[in-house]
């Protein structure tokens, strides 16, 4: 149910433009360009390091940028402090007050701004109303489970009516399966609030679930925003196509043996020999790439065209996750099977891959574009 008092959010549009920022003379954040639309959920995801975090705290006006500019809703905000930029945090840490109740806890931003009585007692239970907390008002944090602790954050964030919502990691201190149902609750919360959202986390899975597109970041520079099939399936860099997937995409070396109008011959590692549909115009003969091969792209079959020395064999139920060497470098392969797949421990497998789900990525690390496939955004 979406309550009276959202139906009149203000809209939001994010636009970063040459964002740099610098330690001293360390750069961290490198010409950050990005346009997040009014109403959007955007996800910052990359590994630890990759300064997401500090990309979302220059949004918020928590760390000074270097250069460059913030303009949300057409206004540059740059300069501004934090609580004029119309934006609200929920940080990794709930950052409640132990003291007072989940009912003061949530009109604690309204009370500041002396919001009157009886219209903060209206957002406050239509927050909580919202975030399934209204038997929860009388409580004190310490009595609730951390899921809870986080829905009144949120809820915190909710009655200020912002224009756009940052999360820095807000499910990283819960259990696998409370990061689940809070996954799910929070997407449910951004169809019903439907407002502007720039979300940060290390797990793709939380990345790949909840975001309308998804910014890679590594090394304090966008390697691929888009959405999350586009990411999967057309990764710009070899980056991207490592860190998007679970298990990861294979990353197999392997020597160019021809370029032709057909594309580009590989033999990969261990023998196998491919002609493999991308644009060869960056390479040539002799060239050592990368083929990439999705886990989930191989099937098992008598004709295949790769073979593995299986290590290990994870039985999940409804796959069978198969580790396995190629070739005599030990090249490390890993296949998800179906569950009843016909696999053991110490013997050969031949799997069966289509040159169509293969990707090929040059010394660079760029992607080789798919012929008749469009232009990637990076």
């Amino acid at each position: 149910m979406i309550f009276n008092f959202f139906r009149s959010r203000p809209v939001a549009t994010l636009d970063l433009k040459q964002i740099n920022k610098s330690f001293g003379s360390a750069k961290v954040l490198h010409d950050i360009d990005l346009a997040i639309q009014d109403k959007e959920f955007v996800v910052f995801v990359g590994p630890s390091g990759c300064r997401k975090s500090t990309l979302l705290r220059i949004i918020a006006g928590l760390e000074e940028l270097t250069t460059g500019q913030i303009i949300i809703d057409g206004q540059d905000v740059s300069g501004a402090h934090p609580v004029e930029r119309g934006i609200s945090m929920v940080f990794q840490s709930y950052a409640l007050y132990p003291h007072l109740s989940v009912y003061e806890n949530i009109a604690f931003p309204l009370r500041v701004q002396k919001v009157e009585a009886a219209e903060l007692k209206r957002r406050v239970e239509r927050a909580a109303g919202i975030l399934q907390l209204m038997d929860k008002l009388h409580l004190k944090p310490g009595q609730l489970s951390g899921g809870q602790r986080q829905r009144v954050a949120i809820g915190r964030s909710i009655v200020r009516n912002p224009k756009v919502f940052l999360f820095d990691e807000p499910l990283s201190n819960l259990d696998a399966a409370l990061r689940g149902d809070m996954r799910v609750e929070l997407s449910q919360l951004h169809r019903e609030l439907d407002a502007t959202m720039v979300y940060v986390t290390h797990d793709q899975i939380e990345a790949m679930t909840m975001a309308d597109r998804i910014v890679v970041l590594n090394g304090g520079r966008v390697e691929q925003f888009g959405a999350p099939m586009e990411l999967y399936h057309h990764p710009a860099t070899k980056f991207v196509a490592s860190f998007i997937g679970q298990p990861n995409m294979n990353l197999i070396p392997a020597i160019v043996a021809g370029v032709d109008a057909k594309g580009v011959a590989v033999e990969m590692e261990g023998g196998a020999k491919l002609v493999l549909p991308v644009d060869g115009s960056n390479v040539a003969q002799g060239d050592t790439v990368e083929v990439g091969i999705r886990p989930e792209n191989v099937t098992l079959s008598n004709k295949g065209n790769l073979d593995i020395s299986v290590r290990v064999l994870e039985r999940l139920g409804g796959a069978s996750i198969t580790y396995g060497d190629i070739g005599d470098n030990g090249t490390r392969f890993c296949a998800s099977l179906g569950g009843d797949a016909h696999v053991r421990e110490g013997e050969r497998a031949s799997l069966l891959v289509s040159p169509d789900d293969c990707h090929v990525f040059g010394a660079d690390g760029n992607v080789l574009r798919r012929k008749n496939a469009p232009a990637l955004v990076a």
